[in-house]
């Protein structure tokens, strides 16, 4: 089994024993080292891993300015003498896309990824092409504002489609002057942005839209022009072409640029019709509506409830309304989920319907759900029927209609979402035995399915955007519980590429939060910069995607990225050996939203953050790259963040960190915080490893200790889990956590513990801390070894009495079943070939298996597990 001091993951309290890290004494700290290892530049992909789409151009709607918001329209007539046998290829848009082929709805796209190394999504065209003619209609939306999916960028359309008939002939497909492109004023080009980062207020008129288009052969002349081509070569992103930029006047260097494969699947989609409808209203608007829904002035509107709407037993809802009377129809779905809205509706001409989303409401409060970041859109009617899906996705539970501006009757149908999710490889299976914490996991499942994507977001409701940090610990659910690996190498690949040049990371890239944050920061106009300790994270991140997976990728680019960070931290350390909370300029520390009261009570967390991410994460990076230098670089540099830790925030009388010790007597209070005290257990920092005081308060929560908000409370179950004190964690997932208002009512986590309805608090968050915790620490399943080579199970089910689960891993599935309480419990196992699996209990335990070499740590026992086989164990300790 390779040495547990190579590769390790959140060990407990044997740092100094494997000799990870120098020991100093309480009062040393030693000096910094002054020269760096010498750092590798930072290159593009090799050519056989990026994309040249020649002969295919880059296309647009003639002109020389494009206003935000704009979408064009893109057609092309395709004959074909058979039908085909294969008809692959690759489509691309700045900044999304709608595919339809013979008006059927294809694929919608890209995925966010770094304007200047744009992923390119894959075509399979074959299903939907027939023998005869073939329409291919592309939507394309161009944001031009930032975007929480999208930084920055130009606009652009590129298309190659190579297609094989049965005979055997073969044709080529690409964006050229043959298509035609239309600016679908439909869309209004111009329409103002939704919120600081939702790009897409979303307003369409029906009757301005050319009906038929998508599958038309003839267009008209007037209205359908040539495309434009772009200047931009078929191998870069539109980023690099000449066509004027008026918003943000970019001229990227073509160097640094290159397109690439997608590099995860096209995700599925599925129509979740709404369950019902929950109330419906009149609206006799005090002011005009077009003035409430885009300056929503107090006291807009009078509300009354509607008596009148009927529905048909054919699931339509009936209502009429007039130029004075508007109509509030508000449904509600099972559950949380994320996609496109879409309904049906028949009405005269003209009519307006403003439809409306929101994670969480009260029915019989507000009439209206505007009260979640403008959420909304805009749809105008043609007479008769109309069809209306949103172009971009949503996060919801609940769907409004609000129907104005005409006279007549209205009927409503097919409401629902076209519900996107990523096509995870396995199905989850845990099973919790209780139903309260069944519910529970069953909770942080549809929460993982909202939040991992084509990114992994903290929520899709409000940002959209990709954190790491509290944002990425959602990643181990998806490496152990669905076994899932590409999506989380995205993340790794997508994330690296927002580096700063000074060095640190932008810290939710791909998105325009922080590149707006930078300019605020420069005149002290936002307490948010790009979080340092979220770049902590993604060294953290970096690693465990190499331990989970055994890929090259941390290795190679990120790694390089990660040395640049290192070099940074190296130079804001001050005079007193440690890193500075305050005072940081553009960056900022923020570590949590509850755990502190005063920026300067994060320097001790902060600095055991970073020394534990050196020696435990960038460290063993280092080694597996083969930088020794790095390596011992990075363990000196760990060494004298905690040496310098120790010496200003330990306390001697106490024996735990304390985050306001050199300032106790002026605040008057003394303040401790979960996460200082979790990452001093877990790595070995508390001097001479005097841990209990540490862990008594982990388990007893006294006032004086600042507790993390929902999504980083992982850090405290681990150093609790390794504590051994896992009936703490399971009776907080008992009490607290299955006790959310958003996992009875919406299925998912929210990312406080007490979320508002009708407000701008997230109802589904990436906050699956309970999921992961269940694999990590209370089954104990993690890897020692990269590519889960080697892992140890140290099962702490504590008071639960039933607990079943499959870790999915890289060389097959690992299965655990526990039965019985405490005293008297049996463990069934199954193992996979390849691994190298150890069980680690209670010394005290007598079991039937090989004693395993190594230290098992502090009162317990290892033993060596066969692989390919049913193991039983029974445990009265554990």
């Amino acid at each position: 089994m390779p040495n547990r001091r190579d590769f390790l993951i959140h060990s407990a309290s044997t740092t100094a024993a494997l000799g990870l890290l120098p020991s100093f004494a309480h009062s040393e700290v030693p000096p910094l080292p002054d020269a760096l290892p010498a750092p590798v530049e930072v290159r593009l992909p090799p050519a056989d891993e990026r994309l040249d789409l020649s002969p295919a151009s880059w296309i647009w709607y003639p002109s020389t300015r494009t206003l935000p918001n704009t979408v064009v329209l893109f057609h092309r007539v395709l004959t074909l003498a058979g039908t085909p046998q294969k008809a692959t290829g690759w489509i691309a848009a700045e900044s999304r896309y709608l595919l339809t082929v013979n008006g059927k709805r294809i694929q919608w796209g890209p995925a966010p990824s770094d304007p200047r190394r744009m992923e390119v999504d894959p075509l399979d065209l074959a299903g939907a092409l027939h023998e005869g003619t073939n329409t291919i209609a592309v939507s394309v939306l161009h944001y031009g504002h930032g975007d929480g999916t999208h930084p920055i960028g130009k606009p652009g359309f590129i298309f190659s489609l190579m297609i094989e008939e049965s005979d055997g002939a073969t044709t080529r497909l690409v964006s050229d002057r043959q298509w035609r492109s239309c600016l679908a004023t439909c869309w209004r080009p111009g329409q103002y942005k939704r919120w600081y980062v939702r790009a897409f207020q979303e307003e369409f008129d029906a009757r301005l839209y050319p009906q038929g288009w998508e599958t038309a052969v003839e267009l008209s002349a007037d209205a359908w022009l040539p495309a434009m081509l772009l200047d931009c070569p078929a191998s870069l992103p539109p980023v690099c072409s000449r066509y004027p930029d008026d918003l943000m006047e970019t001229s990227t260097d073509r160097d640094v640029c290159c397109l690439l494969p997608r590099s995860i699947p096209l995700l599925t989609e599925s129509v979740v019709s709404a369950t019902r409808l929950t109330e419906a209203f009149t609206i006799a608007w005090q002011r005009p509506a077009e003035e409430y829904f885009s300056m929503v002035p107090p006291e807009a509107y009078r509300q009354s409830p509607l008596a009148d709407v009927r529905e048909s037993p054919s699931g339509t809802w009936h209502a009429h309304i007039t130029p004075d009377r508007t109509v509030a129809l508000t449904f509600e779905f099972a559950e949380q989920i994320v996609g496109f809205p879409e309904f049906v509706i028949d009405a005269p001409e003209g009519t307006i319907v403003e439809l409306l989303v929101h994670e969480a409401h009260v029915p019989g409060t507000d009439a209206l759900l505007n009260t979640h970041f403008n959420a909304w859109a805009r749809f105008i009617c043609r007479n008769g029927q109309n069809r209306f899906r949103t172009f971009d996705y949503e996060s919801l539970r609940w769907l409004q209609l609000v129907i104005r501006g005409a006279e007549g009757d209205v009927a409503v149908s097919a409401v629902g979402v076209l519900r996107r999710m990523f096509p995870w490889p396995n199905q989850p299976a845990v099973a919790a035995g209780e139903p309260g914490l069944q519910r529970l996991m069953d909770a942080c499942i549809n929460t993982l399915y909202n939040s991992a994507q084509e990114t992994f977001v903290d929520g899709m409701g409000r940002e959209r955007q990709q954190y790491s940090g509290d944002g990425s610990h959602q990643m181990h659910a998806a490496y152990l519980a669905l076994g899932e690996t590409r999506l989380p190498a995205r993340f790794i690949s997508t994330f690296s590429q927002g580096q700063l040049q000074d060095g640190y990371f932008f810290d939710c890239w791909p998105a325009y939060d922080r590149l707006a944050r930078i300019m605020e920061r420069q005149l002290n106009m936002s307490p948010w910069g790009p979080l340092l300790d979220h770049a902590v994270g993604f060294a953290f991140d970096c690693y465990h995607h190499f331990m989970y997976t055994g890929e090259q990728l941390p290795l190679g680019e990120p790694f390089i990225r990660l040395q640049r960070f290192v070099a940074y931290l190296h130079r804001i350390t001050g005079p007193d050996g440690l890193l500075p909370v305050e005072h940081l300029g553009v960056p900022n520390v923020w570590i949590d939203h509850y755990a502190f009261k005063h920026q300067r009570h994060k320097q001790c967390a902060f600095n055991l953050y970073a020394a534990a991410m050196l020696s435990h994460a960038f460290a063993p990076l280092a080694r597996a790259a083969g930088r020794r230098d790095w390596e011992d670089f990075a363990a000196a540099f760990a060494g004298r963040l905690v040496a310098a830790t120790q010496q200003k925030f330990w306390s001697p009388h106490d024996l735990l960190f304390v985050n306001n010790l050199p300032w106790e007597r002026e605040e008057g209070e003394q303040r401790m915080c979960d996460r200082s005290l979790a990452t001093a257990v877990l790595f070995g920092f508390c001097p001479d490893d005097r841990t209990e005081a540490c862990i008594r308060a982990l388990r007893e929560c006294p006032p004086a200790m600042g507790l993390s908000y929902p999504a980083n409370a992982c850090w405290r179950y681990w150093a609790l889990g390794e504590a051994g004190s896992t009936e703490v964690i399971v009776d907080e997932f008992r009490t607290r956590w299955a006790a959310m208002d958003s996992v009875r009512m919406n299925n998912t986590l929210a990312e406080i513990w007490h979320a508002r309805p009708d407000s701008g608090d997230l109802w589904s968050h990436c906050a699956i801390v309970p999921l992961y915790v269940t694999y990590m620490s209370i089954a104990g399943i993690r890897p020692v070894a990269p590519g889960f080579a080697a892992c140890t199970i140290t099962p702490r089910p504590g008071p639960l009495e039933h607990l079943a689960l499959t870790a999915h891993t890289v060389r097959g599935p690992i299965t655990f079943r526990s039965l019985g309480r405490l005293g008297d419990r049996t463990l069934h196992l199954r193992l996979p070939a390849g691994v190298e699996a150890t069980l680690r209990v209670d010394q005290r335990e007598t079991v039937d298996l090989p004693s395993s070499t190594g230290d098992a740590g502090r009162h317990m026992a290892s033993f060596r597990l066969p692989t390919e086989n049913d193991i039983v164990v029974h445990l009265h300790y554990t």
